[in-house]
């Protein structure tokens, strides 16, 4: 007997018929797709041509590698993860050692390459949770650290969206316009997808107005494979990539704790957080050494599964199944890198600046203190290293032969996790509560 869409929850979506099960992979597809595009975007912005078929090859990929670790139960979609893109913007801008004269083309391995150690630092972290147990392990991780680090993300790219929204401002204005109205206004889907809305409804305004170039288009193959590019590695490049896991890791944790509220099942318990990090965590490093970005779970899907109240994980299989798909088309890549920079600025406005809020709110849904001494000089040490060694370029020094660079980002949160180890009075608890857990989600909007 077929259940009601929508009425009443779905753990098995065969229940609702073939066809409707198909649909329902296109909803999730379509909730992830303006999102995990983006990423490949902004990182070309920064100068460094990472491959829109390349991270929809690797979003299906990771997504079902997820979906094998973690025993086929959790229904989760692992797209682009945003939390890396500063990262991505200090590796462009790197003119030390190895890297001075180098293109962004010749730049983009070692930032893979970055993406790769974050990635196995993923499990590091699910064999501590496994051993000692998630309390803690994230007593070295607390809202006053990872809060503040995910501020910094968002403060440091906001340069790149002031520089492509100038390109053509009413352009941009409309990108921010749209995205508005839906996430404020719009209900349903709408409310799920305002990025992929701006992106789109902006693209039809700049078509009508006769700004898009679709030379690159008209030339460009239906069908053909995707660019790989292998990982290279460099310390300094590692040491930019390496520590933003703190903040993706704090992400994934979040949306774990969404998926289980929404689908009412514990999956921190089963399969296990050390077994969501590790799928997550192999995800991410498959695809930064094969040309791809970093793979985080998507806040845009768990509302989907809200929406829909279905919650088989064969639903999202079948959307990993259709990015591969779409994968394999190099004019769908040229149609997508044809969006003009001033929209890729309207849509960056409000990401970066909702990227810096999302660290407000872990640090606000968390209640931390900062009345307490140690908290304020935690909280100020990160945003003056964060910020103030980013304007000057990082720290450079010589190991041996080896010139490594320590950016701000980088310095902001090891001495952030080094001042919380060493400062008596952390008195957070991972677990304590469910909204603050939540509350390090960058894929929701």
């Amino acid at each position: 007997m077929k259940k009601n869409l929508g009425q009443e929850a779905i753990y098995d979506a065969r229940e609702l018929g073939l066809p409707r099960m198909l649909l329902l992979g296109l909803q999730h597809l379509f909730a992830m797709f303006g999102a995990t595009v983006l990423v490949p975007i902004l990182v070309s912005s920064y100068g460094l041509p990472l491959s829109i078929q390349t991270t929809l090859l690797f979003a299906g990929v990771g997504t079902l590698l997820f979906h094998v670790y973690t025993k086929l139960q959790v229904p989760a979609f692992l797209g682009s993860s945003f939390a890396f893109l500063g990262g991505f913007q200090t590796v462009a801008n790197l003119d030390t050692g190895i890297f001075a004269g180098m293109s962004g083309e010749e730049k983009l391995p070692y930032a893979l390459g970055g993406v790769v150690v974050a990635g196995l630092l993923y499990l590091v972290v699910a064999l501590l949770f496994k051993i000692v147990g998630a309390k803690k392990v994230m007593r070295f991780f607390p809202p006053i650290v990872t809060g503040p680090i995910i501020i910094l993300i968002g403060l440091n790219l906001s340069g790149t969206a002031v520089t492509n929204a100038s390109t053509n401002w009413p352009l941009a204005l409309v990108a921010i316009a749209i995205i508005i109205v839906a996430n404020i206004w719009g209900k349903g889907m709408i409310k799920i997808i305002p990025i992929l809305l701006g992106v789109v409804g902006s693209y039809i305004v700049a078509i009508f107005t006769h700004q898009v170039d679709f030379s690159a288009v008209s030339q460009a193959n239906l069908v053909g494979l995707q660019d790989i590019v292998i990982a290279k590695f460099d310390i300094t490049s590692i040491l930019v990539m390496a520590p933003i896991a703190i903040a993706a890791m704090m992400e994934h944790i979040g949306d774990m704790s969404a998926i289980s509220s929404t689908c009412g099942k514990n999956f921190i318990e089963d399969p296990g957080l050390h077994r969501t990090l590790l799928g997550d965590g192999l995800a991410t490093a498959v695809a930064g050494m094969f040309g791809g970005p970093a793979n985080t779970t998507y806040g845009e899907n768990t509302g989907v599964l809200a929406l829909s109240r279905v919650y088989d994980p064969n639903v999202v299989r079948l959307a990993a199944i259709y990015a591969i798909i779409l994968s394999f088309s190099p004019k769908f890549d040229a149609l997508v890198s044809s969006i003009p920079a001033a929209i890729v600025g309207g849509v960056s406005f409000i990401l970066y600046g909702m990227i810096s809020a999302v660290g407000v709110r872990n640090v606000v849904e968390n209640r931390v203190d900062l009345t307490k001494s140690r908290n304020l000089i935690i909280a100020a040490v990160i945003f003056v290293c964060g910020l103030g060694f980013s304007s000057v370029g990082g720290i450079s020094f010589t190991i041996g032969s080896a010139q490594i660079t320590l950016t701000g980002l980088a310095i902001a949160a090891l001495v952030g996790v080094l001042l919380n180890a060493i400062l008596p009075g952390n008195d957070y608890v991972f677990g304590s509560s469910n909204d603050g857990d939540k509350s390090a989600d960058l894929g929701s909007y």
